[in-house]
């Protein structure tokens, strides 16, 4: 989403960008997203949420949101609400395609280049996944290459390399596309967790994201843990589903879940959507002389939390195209 921000304002602005799109398609990890793009409320409940971010860039994120989204529906990309249906953010949804098929423009699908302007490559989630032995919930493409040419430019990193954002998914093998939005198993906040042999169960409430339950479900043995739910919760409603259709859905992908005495338990894994570490910007997006860095390539902002990984992207690739032109 970055790249392709960064591209269309570049174009507004009377350049003529070229996209260099390692994968097959464009649209990254983005167009395999829920499509919603928030900000926290104010600036002293993203650093309540996220303490340990860089809080110029967060300022920066804040105060360019709403003119950003704004910008967007201008471009022809169609909010389909501009509700979130969390009281903590404000935000928009879209269609992922749609805004593709809006902003894609001279994208090299398939090329690369060893020397960008702005690098938009989606962070590391592929790398860290794989030395982590967790799943991957992201686009296959996002392995680190960017992260290791901002360096070899001289940039330095920011933030927790090995923290990131992902999702309890079902105890399969791997995943496809299709599966990274319907069968995440949102229900952590009523279940009691333990680690598949027993010995480490996770105390306390998990934050409204559950990305803190998700890391430390990383950190056990395999990556999994037993989600253990009361009967009476099964109705209970998370976004658009009960806690009930994501068990099913989660059986019917071949994860294992036992039913006894009242309660059902499901093994889940930890998947991994986005590296929350990554390079260091300035608030206008530089990396390095000559680089700039926009999206999930840039660490440091979410640091101890979450903040949306969209709303990062829009804003940053605005403001990576308009510094480069500047």
């Amino acid at each position: 989403m970055a790249g392709l921000c960064a591209a269309a304002r570049a174009l507004e602005l009377g350049a003529r960008p070229v996209v260099y799109e390692k994968g097959t398609r464009p649209g990254g990890s983005m167009l395999l997203s829920s499509g919603f793009v928030w900000r926290y409320r104010s600036h002293e409940l993203l650093r309540e949420q996220c303490p340990g971010g860089d809080p110029e860039l967060q300022r920066l994120i804040l105060e360019r949101f709403d003119d950003a989204v704004d910008w967007l529906e201008a471009c022809g990309v169609e909010l389909l609400t501009r509700e979130t249906g969390n009281p903590l953010t404000v935000g928009a949804r879209f269609n992922p395609r749609q805004l593709v098929q809006v902003l894609a423009r001279d994208v090299r699908l398939g090329e690369a280049t060893d020397d960008p302007t702005i690098l938009a490559t989606g962070g590391f989630p592929g790398r860290l996944a794989r030395e982590r032995g967790l799943l991957l919930r992201a686009n296959p493409w996002s392995d680190g290459d960017g992260l290791d040419l901002a360096l070899e430019r001289g940039a330095q990193t920011a933030g927790d390399l090995d923290e990131f954002y992902g999702r309890a998914m079902p105890a399969v093998e791997e995943l496809t596309e299709d599966d990274f939005v319907r069968l995440a198993q949102l229900y952590g906040r009523y279940a009691t967790v333990t680690s598949e042999d027993g010995t480490e169960t996770f105390e306390g409430e998990p934050s409204w994201s559950e990305i803190d339950l998700v890391q430390l479900i990383a950190r056990w043995p395999g990556g999994t843990a037993w989600y253990t739910v009361d009967d009476a919760v099964l109705d209970e409603r998370v976004r658009d589903r009960t806690v009930r259709e994501m068990i099913e859905m989660a059986n019917a992908a071949g994860a294992p879940v036992r039913e006894e005495a009242g309660r059902t338990s499901v093994l889940v894994r930890a998947a991994v959507t986005q590296t929350l570490g990554g390079i260091r910007v300035d608030t206008s997006a530089r990396a390095a002389d000559g680089l700039f860095v926009a999206g999930a390539d840039v660490g440091g902002i979410a640091t101890g939390g979450w903040s949306s990984g969209l709303g990062t992207a829009l804003v940053l690739g605005l403001v990576a195209a308009e510094s480069v032109l500047a």
